[in-house]
């Protein structure tokens, strides 16, 4: 018998159990209730009624495919460890993180992959790693609920599950350039928009219409950026994203200028003026547009991510 079990809290479990019905070597991912001090509870009991369970999901594998190590490198890509009772925006002891076994051998595999997790944070690492106490199947409505409910929330970036645990490329570092590169390398209006937080007229780049399947990287550093999954037309003249591809790449501050209170977004490693981020995009992708001047952006068709170097984040264009 090469079948696994393994008790995986990381928050709303409709995304994570919607992630691991997605990797290979996945027999079965089923969202429940586990290590609560109530038998048999609800979902009612669960959110309302201090019951104590986490939202949990049993991932059955085939350890002859997939190594429970690797399974927890997957689960880490889904959570922020260091958050207490919280993941994405839901809040509460249902929502903490915990793996949780039931044979007392993988209990060492946990210690060494929390171990790992923590050296790469300043703040402790806050997943449970207990025994499972027990574990109830959540209602039949909870099951494969995105599945059911395309469209419907979720904390996770599913595209996640189509990349590679090592993917090559993934390791690219990006930095900026000298000064001197920059002025060369780019045109007037990339300059003013990039290095002097210029804004370019509505309605005036090509990348506002443009809706082929790509990366959009920042022009100075090349760090990826958007997605075209994630692009819609907003209408405002400017390029539109739900989202960037990875947190990672971008910052965000506060911006008073002109009379107005805006969130500005930066690229990360660059520093490069790429536009701002406001609450009324589409609900239905989580509610942000990030409104995106094109002159900051180069665009890099799916057919030649490979070529240039981007092939670690074909995931992020490619459907689920």
């Amino acid at each position: 018998m090469t079948q696994k079990t393994i008790y995986l809290a990381g928050g709303c479990f409709w995304g994570v159990e919607a992630y691991f019905r997605r990797i290979g070597g996945v027999v079965s991912a089923v969202s429940g209730y586990a290590n609560g001090r109530t038998e048999n509870p609800s979902y009612e009991d669960v959110c309302r009624r201090n019951s104590g369970h986490a939202e949990t999901v049993a991932v059955t594998f085939d350890s002859g495919i997939i190594s429970l190590a690797d399974i927890l490198r997957h689960f880490f890509r889904l959570i922020d460890p260091t958050s207490l009772n919280r993941q994405g925006n839901d809040v509460g002891e249902q929502y903490r993180s915990g793996i949780y076994y039931t044979d007392a051998a993988d209990e060492q595999t946990i210690r060494a992959a929390l171990a790992e997790v923590q050296v790469q944070h300043a703040q402790p690492v806050v997943v449970e790693n207990l025994p499972l106490r027990h574990f109830y199947s959540a209602e039949d409505y909870h099951q494969d609920y995105l599945g059911k409910n395309p469209g419907g929330y979720c904390h996770i970036d599913l595209r996640l599950a189509a990349k590679p645990l090592n993917a090559q490329g993934a390791e690219r570092v990006f930095a900026r350039p000298s000064e001197n590169e920059i002025r060369v390398r780019l045109t007037d209006e990339q300059y003013y928009v990039t290095q002097q937080s210029g804004t370019e007229r509505p309605f005036s780049h090509a990348y506002d219409h443009l809706f082929q399947a790509g990366i959009y990287v920042d022009i100075v550093s090349g760090e990826p950026l958007f997605s075209s999954a994630d692009k819609f037309d907003s209408g405002c003249g400017w390029p539109s994203f739900s989202r960037p591809i990875a947190y990672d790449y971008i910052t965000a501050r506060e911006d008073g200028s002109h009379g107005m209170q805006r969130i500005e977004v930066r690229s990360a490693a660059a520093d490069s003026h790429l536009g701002h981020v406001f609450p009324d995009g589409p609900q239905s992708r989580g509610g942000l547009r990030f409104c995106i001047n094109g002159a900051s952006l180069r665009f890099i068709p799916l057919e030649k991510m490979d070529e240039e170097g981007y092939g670690a984040w074909k995931y992020a264009v490619e459907a689920v």
